[in-house]
């Protein structure tokens, strides 16, 4: 039992579950969105969980390459990825909302799906840290 809680609490394991996690809550959303009977919320929430998921795997991709870096220069695709981030993310609400092909409201709702991964990730740790004590 001390081995597996070790195992599982430790912050690499568990920074590797966060896009599991997060892919979890955006199917979870989408297909309540769906089973509530609108499909253009669950393709808005699903647009939102899309664009909050690639920020969050291309600033890990950045922070990952930077603390790693061998070499005093980071590779210029990585700091191009950082740098587009956010104006990628707000042209794309910007599109919704000037648009209004999709409600804002879920769009909004589907960014905030790292979130709604790294709270999962937390009840876990928390779970297995009172098991450990």
């Amino acid at each position: 039992m001390g081995a597996e809680t070790l195992q599982t609490a430790d912050p690499a394991r568990a920074e590797a579950r966060l896009p599991q996690w997060m892919a979890a809550v955006a199917l979870a959303g989408t297909l309540a969105a769906l089973l509530s009977g609108s499909a253009r919320v669950a393709a808005a929430f699903a647009l939102g969980a899309a664009l909050a998921i690639l920020n969050y795997r291309w600033l890990h991709q950045a922070v990952v390459k930077a603390l790693g870096a061998a070499e005093p220069r980071v590779p210029k695709r990585v700091v191009l990825k950082f740098a587009a981030r956010y104006p990628l993310a707000f042209a794309g609400v910007y599109l919704v909302y000037r648009t209004g092909w999709l409600p804002l409201g879920a769009v909004m709702a589907g960014l905030f799906v790292p979130v709604g991964g790294v709270l999962v990730e937390a009840i876990i740790q928390v779970r297995y840290g009172l098991r450990a004590s």
